[in-house]
C-alpha cells in the first residue's frame, strides 16, 4: 500500500500529490499494480521514515558530488535543502542498481553544473559559424586524437579544446544524474540546471537507463547539454508529471530536450511513459519528447516553444496516446510522425495557431491500463504556469525542526503542528498560523 500523504490537497485541484500512470504498474497492457513508495514517502516533511533512513542536506559552496552520492547510497530519503544555496555538481552522479530511494528538494533546492558554456564560447561559436543543426558529412580529427563524423560537433569540440586547454574533455560530463538499473525512485521538487546545449555528444541533465517505476514530479529542466532528460534502454513504467523544461542563452544549439528510446534497435516492451501536466517552454526546439517503442502517454501538457521544429515526435514501434494538451502561440510544429506502430490524436487537443492541421491519428486505438481523468486543454495553460515546476515546499523553515511550513498555498487559515503536519485550528499545545507560533492550552 502507498505511505499516506500528510497533505493530499495540493495547490491545484488536477494535482493528484501521488504517484499515478504508468509508474504504478508493471504491465503494458493490464492494471497490474507496482507499490511505489521510494524511501518511503513522497512528501516533505518525511514523518513515516524512522529518523535514521533520513538525511538533510544543505550546501557548503564547494562541490556536492561525492556528498549526494554518498547520501543516496546510505539513506532512503534525501533532503536536499536549498536554504544555503545551490548544490554544485563537478560531473553527473552515475547510480547503478539503487532502489527504494526518494528525493526531495525544499526552499528552491538548485542542483547545478560546474562547467558553462561561457559568453565567449558562444561567441567564438558564433565567429566560427558552427552551424546550430549538426551535419553528417565533414568532421575529422580532433587535437586530442579523437575522431568526430559530423562537423558541427568537430568544430564545436575543438573551438572548447583550444578555449579551455581541456584535452581530456572532462567538460562534457556535465550532468546532474544518470541511473542505470534503478527501480522505485520517487524524485520531486528539484530544480536541475546544466551548462547549457552544444553538440559535443555530451552528458544529459537527468538520464534513465534501464531504470524502471520511478515518479519525477514537480521538477525543473534548464539547460542540459546533450539532453535535459532523457530515458533509454528498456526503463520502463515510470511517469512525469507537473515538470519544466526550458533553455536559456547560454544554449547555442541541440536543444533537443527528452529522448526516449535510444535508437531504432531497442528492445521492443518497454519505455512505457506517462507525461502528464508538463510544459515545455522557452527556446525548447524539438523532442517534447522523440519516442521510440514505448507506449507513451500525453495528457494535459502545455507546448509554449514558440518556433520549434518539431514537439511530439512518435517514432519507430511507438504508440502514443494525446490527449487534452495545449499548444500554444507560435508552436507551428506540433507534430511529427516517422515508423510509429500507433498513434491516437484525440479531439479534445487544443492548437492556437489556427494555420496548423489537427494531426491524423494512425493505426489502431491506443489506450492505458489505468484509470484517469483529462482536464480541458483549456484550464492547462493557467495550471501549468502556476504550479508546474519545483513549486511545492518552497518556505520551509527552522532547519532545527521547530517549524516546518509546506508551500502549498491555500485560501483559508491553515494550521499545522511542529512536525508540519496539518491540523484543525482547534488543536491543543503548540500549533502554528500563518508562520506564527501559538500556544493553545482550550
Amino acid at each position: 500500500m502507498l505511505l499516506p500523504l500528510t497533505a493530499m490537497a495540493g495547490p491545484s485541484t488536477y494535482d493528484l500529490q501521488k504517484p499515478f500512470g504508468f509508474c504504478t504498474l508493471s504491465s503494458r497492457t493490464t492494471d497490474t499494480p507496482y507499490d511505489i513508495t521510494g524511501g518511503g514517502c513522497f512528501d516533505y516533511p518525511a514523518t513515516d521514515v524512522s529518523s535514521s533512513d533520513i538525511i538533510t542536506l544543505t550546501s557548503n559552496g564547494d562541490d556536492m558530488r561525492g556528498d549526494i552520492d554518498k547520501a543516496i547510497r546510505d539513506y532512503s530519503v534525501i533532503i536536499l535543502d536549498g536554504s544555503n544555496g545551490d548544490f554544485i555538481v563537478s560531473s553527473t552522479i552515475s547510480l547503478t542498481g539503487i532502489s527504494d530511494k526518494t528525493l526531495i528538494g525544499i526552499n528552491n533546492a538548485r542542483l547545478c553544473t560546474t562547467w558553462y558554456a561561457t559568453q565567449d564560447i558562444i561567441d567564438a561559436l558564433n565567429e566560427a559559424g558552427v552551424p546550430k543543426m549538426s551535419t553528417t558529412s565533414g568532421g575529422g580529427t580532433l587535437s586530442n586524437g579523437i575522431k568526430v563524423s559530423e562537423q558541427a560537433e568537430f568544430n564545436t569540440r575543438q573551438i572548447i579544446i583550444n578555449m579551455t586547454g581541456d584535452d581530456k574533455e572532462d567538460y562534457r560530463k556535465s550532468g546532474i544524474f544518470y541511473f542505470k538499473n534503478c527501480q522505485n525512485l520517487i524524485i520531486r521538487n528539484l530544480k536541475f540546471v546544466g551548462p547549457g546545449s552544444i553538440d559535443v555528444g555530451g552528458n544529459d541533465l537527468v538520464s534513465f537507463e534501464g531504470t524502471k517505476n520511478c515518479w519525477v514530479d514537480h521538477c525543473e529542466f534548464t539547460d542540459g547539454m546533450d539532453g535535459n532528460f532523457d530515458i533509454t534502454k528498456k526503463s520502463d513504467f515510470n511517469t512525469v508529471s507537473w515538470c519544466t523544461f526550458s533553455y536559456t542563452d547560454r544554449s547555442y544549439m541541440h536543444q533537443n530536450t527528452n529522448l526516449i528510446g535510444s535508437s531504432d534497435s531497442e528492445a521492443t516492451g518497454f519505455l512505457n511513459t506517462t507525461f502528464a501536466f508538463n510544459h515545455w517552454g522557452e527556446n525548447c526546439r524539438a523532442r517534447m519528447p522523440m519516442a521510440r517503442v514505448g507506449k507513451i502517454h500525453m495528457l494535459n501538457n502545455y507546448f509554449a516553444s514558440a518556433g520549434c521544429s518539431n514537439s511530439i515526435n512518435p517514432r519507430k514501434n511507438s504508440e502514443f496516446l494525446v490527449e487534452g494538451n495545449y499548444f500554444g502561440e507560435g508552436v507551428k510544429k506540433c507534430y511529427s510522425e516517422s515508423g510509429a506502430t500507433a498513434v491516437t490524436w484525440a479531439d479534445n487537443n487544443y492548437i492556437t495557431e489556427k494555420s496548423v492541421s489537427k494531426p491524423s491519428s494512425k493505426g489502431a486505438t491506443v489506450t492505458v491500463p489505468y484509470a484517469y481523468e483529462v482536464a480541458d486543454a483549456q484550464v492547462v495553460p493557467t495550471e501549468t504556469l502556476a504550479h508546474a515546476g519545483a513549486t511545492l515546499f518552497t518556505e520551509v523553515v527552522d532547519p532545527s525542526g521547530i517549524e516546518r511550513l509546506t508551500a502549498q498555498k491555500q485560501t483559508e487559515e491553515c494550521y499545522y503542528n511542529l512536525l508540519g503536519q496539518r491540523v484543525g485550528k482547534n488543536t491543543r499545545g503548540i500549533i502554528i498560523a500563518n508562520g506564527k507560533l501559538i500556544l493553545r492550552t482550550k
